[in-house]
């Protein structure tokens, strides 16, 4: 059963007396663009490493060889982190982005350890389309700004990691922004900081539940939702899915944008077209070829 949280929707958005930006009606939905289907790499030592809420991963494969076979298989778009750049204070191994980059023809976002804006620029001439900035933006807010002025906001991705935690006075919604790989707790409330980063420049959110990451028993649907419905930017949903239906419902029940896939085809379980199949069934647009 999708994961789903311990508040429901209704709740969190009563407390905080906020009304939605984002409501589904049928007319909304045959205009919507197609949903996107993305292959996340998580990059440890220039190898794809897979965990299960960030701890114990495990060496699943090369990073370019894995681009190359989503890039044939239909993906959308892939995401590629060096999860541990920030924890070391480093830059991102930009020879291993160009690599890859070299491999596919698909928009590819790239995060981990970018921290100013020489960074990003470094990314995007090294061949990604994207920057997704997490925990440099938590530390200095301005590098939304600064990238969305140098680059385009459709350039610069807000990466969030987020843990579930009791409601405070400084984490109202119930959800708290953790940094550097999901090793330091920042007390920063997640919808706060998803609207101010909105505000700041970012032209996408990339929502990553720590609780669910690895889990495979699907999406935070409330996380998901309250992010998506709360902003006007696009939402990509990551962490927790295991079977083509949870897709579906964070499409259907959270109005994702875009979901990050990881463990559902690390594995060869399932491949993307099936993905998209299943969604094409469930009356979800995808696009089936490029």
């Amino acid at each position: 059963m999708p994961y789903v949280g311990s508040k429901s929707l209704n709740e969190i958005f009563t407390s905080l007396k906020i009304p939605y930006k984002k409501i589904t009606n049928p007319e909304r939905d045959r205009a919507m663009l197609s949903k996107r289907i993305i292959p996340c790499l998580d990059v440890r030592e220039g190898r794809t490493t897979k965990g299960v809420k960030f701890r114990n991963n495990v060496d699943i494969g090369d990073p370019v060889e894995m681009a190359r076979y989503y890039y044939e298989e239909g993906a959308d778009e892939l995401v590629f982190y060096d999860i541990t750049a920030s924890a070391e204070k480093r830059g991102i191994i930009l020879e291993v982005v160009e690599k890859v980059a070299a491999e596919i023809f698909i928009p590819f976002s790239v995060g981990g350890g970018i921290n100013t804006l020489e960074d990003m620029k470094s990314v995007l001439v090294a061949g990604a389309e994207k920057v997704s900035v997490n925990t440099g933006a938590v530390r200095n807010p301005q590098i939304l700004e600064q990238g969305a002025r140098a680059f385009g906001s459709q350039c610069v991705v807000l990466g969030m990691d987020v843990l579930r935690v009791p409601s405070s006075s400084s984490t109202p919604s119930g959800y708290e922004v953790v940094t550097h790989g999901g090793r330091t707790r920042t007390g920063r409330d997640a919808l706060q900081w998803a609207r101010e980063a909105e505000e700041r420049g970012a032209g996408e959110i990339c929502l990553n539940s720590i609780d669910a990451d690895g889990t495979q028993e699907g999406y935070e649907l409330t996380l998901t939702r309250l992010i998506s419905t709360s902003v006007d930017i696009p939402v990509i949903a990551s962490g927790g899915a295991g079977a083509p239906e949870h897709l579906t419902a964070v499409f259907q029940q959270s109005f994702a944008d875009a979901a990050l896939v990881a463990s559902l085809v690390h594995f060869g379980r399932y491949r993307i077209k099936d993905l998209k199949d299943d969604l094409s069934q469930a009356a979800v647009k995808v696009r089936q070829r490029w």
